[in-house]
């Protein structure tokens, strides 16, 4: 094997870049999180409603009117005797915290009946989807805390997407079946103020596990995700962050199949039309096992991702360190983002930047034998052109990387924007990166280097054109 050791002069050589250091202002970081708590010690248990603590029966009901009647008297503790519970959707209300002691297992109904429809987002998209198992929706002051477990048992929605999948896929439908497969969440926090999900452990979601959407305010703190305990499922992410903002997540613990801590902002045509940004983000003092993604933006960018801290983070077996993903019907403005102080190990990429992430999924075109006027609205939404085209073309620029130590990566970095979108001051400072290979480098301008140092097995040659089946699966997912 030809080891070698790449300074920052060849990075520099390759990318056309300079040295600099770029004076950066992350003040607003001390505001991010929730303002305030359910402060009323008064407790409604859950089984002085009518809940079973057998495993088999369902106790939605009995658990939501414990919940409700304690929003109705000004709020307070809404608690289970040891035992485990099944249940569908649950609402917690405002001046509610949720507690889910460590002697609590609560199981989610492998029923679809049992999860209400609802107006939502999900992967960028408005629509009406399924209500998660645990939702916040429309509170101010509320709380789901504990160190119980939730698991989701979310196999039944894994089968079905993957049922779908192997029909959609014939009939060039892979850019639409995520989104009628209408899996399950785990918990959604929507258009909610002054939130905290504090200490719960959750496993096997059947579709994303925590998503922050519309919201202000909110702390996500100690909780740890498990979605390999009982098998592998598709798109189980951990903790998105959706058109939310002042938003802290800190003390997680994340192992699953998609992006771990995930930063969105909405998709296309509708995501362009709602305009909401994902901005005002801490994840501080977290780790990401299994997963696509220590930390990702995108690849829903359209109302723009913006002032994002990324700090005192650890990846191990992760597929990719920092990754910005986003297509070119997507817009908005990813920048003003700061990843430091973290380590990762056994890594795929430790930088991925890509603007024309996935076509098959990324890009919407209705097949031969389909009449328009009868397709249902959210295919519409999907369908719908942007215009004019250049709108629809995301940036990013001013991307901040700091003491940053990278062990036994595939590729340091996998660099690639567009003609008419260059990948543009991205800042690395005080950053070591053991990997097998530099990577690639297309369409990138003013990267900037300061005490940066590879140590690589292999050159890069920036003539090589021809990538690899591997990679381009890599760049794809």
């Amino acid at each position: 094997m030809n080891k070698i050791i790449v300074t920052i002069f060849l990075l520099s050589a390759i990318a056309g870049n300079v040295l600099a250091q770029t004076k950066q202002d992350i003040s607003w970081a001390a505001k991010a999180g929730a303002k305030s708590f359910p402060s009323s010690p008064k407790k409604f248990f859950v089984n002085d409603y009518g809940a079973v603590k057998d495993g088999q029966t369902i106790s939605t009901t009995a658990i939501q009117k414990a919940i409700d009647d304690c929003a109705a008297k000004g709020g307070g503790i809404v608690a289970f005797q040891p035992g485990t519970y099944v249940t569908g959707s649950l609402f917690v209300k405002s001046n509610v915290q949720l507690q889910i002691d460590k002697s609590v297992l609560i199981l989610g109904s492998q029923d679809f009946k049992d999860y209400p429809e609802i107006n939502t987002r999900v992967a960028g998209i408005e629509m009406k989807w399924p209500a998660a198992l645990i939702n916040l929706i429309g509170v101010k002051n509320a709380a789901l805390t504990g160190e119980g477990i939730v698991n989701a048992r979310g196999k039944f929605c894994w089968d079905k997407y993957w049922k779908m999948r192997k029909e959609y896929d014939k009939k060039g439908l892979r850019w639409i079946v995520d989104y009628d497969a209408e899996r399950v969440r785990t918990v959604l926090v929507q258009d909610a103020e002054n939130v905290t999900l504090k200490g719960v452990t959750f496993q096997n979601a059947g579709f994303w596990t925590v998503q922050l959407l519309y919201s202000k305010n909110i702390t996500v703190n100690g909780i740890v995700i498990r979605n390999n305990v009982d098998g592998s499922g598709p798109s189980t992410d951990g903790i998105d962050v959706d058109s939310s903002s002042w938003v802290l997540i800190e003390n997680c613990d994340i192992d699953c199949n998609d992006d771990n801590f995930c930063i969105k902002a909405g998709r296309d045509w509708d995501g362009l039309r709602v305009n909401r940004p994902a901005e005002y983000i801490v994840i501080r003092k977290c780790v990401a096992r299994k997963g696509a993604g220590l930390v990702t933006l995108g690849s829903e960018t359209s109302g723009g991702i913006r002032h994002v801290l990324a700090t005192d983070l650890s990846a191990k077996h992760t597929d990719n360190g920092l990754r910005i993903k986003s297509a070119f019907t997507r817009g908005g403005n990813i920048e003003d983002i700061y990843f430091q102080n973290t380590v990762m190990d056994s890594v795929n990429n430790a930088f991925q930047f890509n603007l024309n992430w996935y076509p098959a999924y990324s890009y919407s075109e209705l097949p031969k034998g389909y009449v328009y006027d009868s397709i249902p609205a959210h295919w519409k939404a999907m369908l719908q052109k942007v215009t004019p085209a250049e709108k629809g073309i995301p940036h990013a620029k001013d991307i901040y990387v700091s003491n940053v130590k990278v062990t036994n990566a595939n590729n340091a970095f996998v660099g690639s924007g567009y003609e008419q979108s260059l990948l543009e001051n991205f800042v690395f400072t005080n950053t070591s990166i053991t990997a097998s290979s530099i990577g690639l480098f297309e369409f990138t301008k003013d990267w900037k280097f300061n005490n940066v140092l590879l140590d690589v097995n292999k050159r890069f040659s920036p003539q090589q054109k021809v990538r690899g089946k591997e990679q381009e699966e890599r760049l794809k997912n």
